[in-house]
């Protein structure tokens, strides 16, 4: 046990992060380099409730009372000493959904998460109204959708949050939101980072109709960048957060953040002509953007980073279920063989081998769609092989065109990006499963986007470090330091990474098998209509 962590955690030297993940709470208290010294987690599931994904209010506190209460223990266990204060802390959710609240603070609809597609007629009157595109999970929509369905409780809001903004409002009294998160509540301004003033009026009177109590400003959280105080724990706050009654109040906090925005933090990718690119069950690039794109694109969400410069995100629902559902197959084969065969050594091989096949995949096609996909605007999924009489039919290619249609749609999304808005991109980070098995989805990636791709040995640590960092960036910043400096220069200057350069024959193959992905839409297409 280091003497120098325990003093730290004494004297308050720590910093503090939460995030509430879609199935996992986590709680990382990092020392003072930064560094996880303590954590603990809670797992949770989204309820569906009358048509709508939920989670309890009930559900929100006991799992964040009982992360926070685990890594408290483990301090406890590793250094001997009850935790009293932390330096700052920070709390992020996942983005998006609804949140309404009455004038006493009561919650007047259960809380609607990111996951429902309830929003459609909103999703769609809004993107035309203000001429930017307005997804359906996106808060906003939300509330538009809910005064589309003359839903009685309209009338009465007071106050409307996200989850993350709706924690820090209990323990602070603020109701406030870092910008990133804000930026999937309503678009921002990019120059006063904060809403878009012209919308908000074109919003209002859109509903004057309704003759509706409140205007839009009045009901939205304020917008904060990173770095600003965003409040402080108050004696209540204390309780609710710790309910043994040790953690004194005082302590501050740095702005709500949502997952996009710590996911950036985590992987060191908030400045410009950066990116990172997560990859497991479903896969999404987030760039962060040089000026404004061109026009509206549906296939592209806009969002910002912690501190409000704007990022382009590509993200399709369907990444490593299918593959992962071959590479099962072929540990039955093995089985049934009598070879009883190590899981990862059966993946390390099958995709090793994928780095072998021809560099198109040999003419074959796949679609790994286990579900829909906005990308290519199928509603549902059926996944596919598929390959031509004269095509190249051998275990390699079958591997690599599986891990080629991974990415497939994101890489749709990506090059509206990269070739019709010409996006410069230095290089992209890479965490998440399809980066496990060193070197073979990091190779891949590179060539379906045609860019450096890093990964980073830090790439597990995943939200709760990263707005942990924001909070050690609220109390521990320079004069005048920036995120990325301080990010670049006190967290990432000596991480180990690896980068892997595209190979132009494999960029090639890459670009071939996009056109035979492109053409055989309609294959997929049919299989939903005849496939029930």
């Amino acid at each position: 046990m280091s003497i120098e962590v325990k003093n730290a955690i004494v004297n308050g030297k720590t910093a503090l992060g939460i995030e509430l993940g879609s199935t996992r709470i986590k709680a990382v208290l990092i020392g003072e380099n930064n560094e996880p010294i303590a954590s603990g987690s809670h797992d949770w599931e989204n309820s569906y409730v009358n048509n709508v994904w939920t989670y309890s209010i009930e559900e929100v506190w006991k799992g964040i009372q009982t992360s926070y209460q685990a890594m408290a223990n483990d301090v406890k266990q590793q250094y001997g000493v009850t935790l009293q204060t932390i330096g700052s802390i920070g709390f992020s959710a996942m983005m998006h959904g609804y949140m309404a609240f009455d004038q006493s603070g009561e919650l007047l609809v259960p809380f609607r998460t990111w996951r429902n597609n309830i929003t459609g007629q909103a999703s769609k009157a809004l993107t035309e109204l203000f001429n930017y595109h307005i997804p359906q999970r996106w808060s906003i929509a939300h509330l538009y959708q809910a005064i589309l369905n003359q839903e009685n409780h309209v009338a009465n809001i007071s106050f409307q949050t996200t989850l993350a903004g709706y924690v820090h409002w209990k323990l602070t009294g603020e109701k406030v939101l870092g910008v990133g998160e804000a930026s999937g509540v309503f678009p921002i301004d990019l120059n006063t980072k904060s809403y878009n003033e012209t919308m908000i009026n074109q919003f209002n009177e859109l509903v004057a109709p309704n003759r509706l109590p409140w205007k839009l400003e009045d009901i939205l959280p304020k917008v904060l960048v990173a770095g600003e105080q965003a409040g402080v724990l108050t004696e209540e706050g204390a309780k609710l957060l710790d309910v043994s009654g040790e953690l004194k109040a005082g302590i501050p906090l740095c702005p709500p953040e949502g997952d996009a925005g710590t996911g950036m933090v985590a992987t060191n990718s908030v400045a410009k002509r950066t990116g990172n690119v997560s990859a497991g069950t479903s896969v999404f690039a987030m760039v962060v953007l040089e000026k404004e794109l061109s026009k509206v694109y549906p296939e592209i969400d806009l969002v910002t980073t912690p501190t409000g410069n704007l990022v382009a995100m590509a993200h399709s629902n369907n990444c490593s279920s299918d593959l992962n559902a071959w590479v099962g197959l072929f540990g039955e084969f093995s089985k049934a063989m009598g070879i009883d065969v190590d899981m990862n050594k059966l993946y390390g091989t099958l995709y090793n081998l994928a780095l072998k096949g021809d560099p198109d995949a040999g003419g074959l096609l796949a679609y790994g769609y286990l579900s829909g996909e906005h990308i290519t605007h199928f509603e549902e999924g059926r996944p596919l092989f598929v390959r031509s009489s004269d095509s190249n039919f051998n275990l390699p290619n079958f591997m690599r065109v599986h891990l080629f249609t991974a990415l497939g749609a994101m890489k749709l999304g990506m090059d509206i990006l990269l070739k019709e808005e010409n996006v410069k991109l230095d290089e992209i980070l890479g965490h998440g499963g399809l980066f496990k098995t060193e070197g073979v989805g990091q190779s891949i990636m590179a060539a379906a986007l045609n860019t450096p791709v890093s990964v980073m040995e830090t790439a597990g640590e995943g939200g709760a470090w990263g707005i942990a960092l924001l909070a050690s960036y609220l109390i521990n910043k320079e004069e005048n330091e920036t995120l990325e400096q301080f990010l670049s220069g006190k967290i990432f200057a000596d991480q180990a990474g690896k980068t892997m350069s595209p190979d132009p024959k494999d960029v090639e193959g890459f670009e071939q098998f996009m056109e035979r992905y492109k053409n055989g839409l309609p294959i997929e297409r049919a299989a939903i209509d005849y496939l029930k």
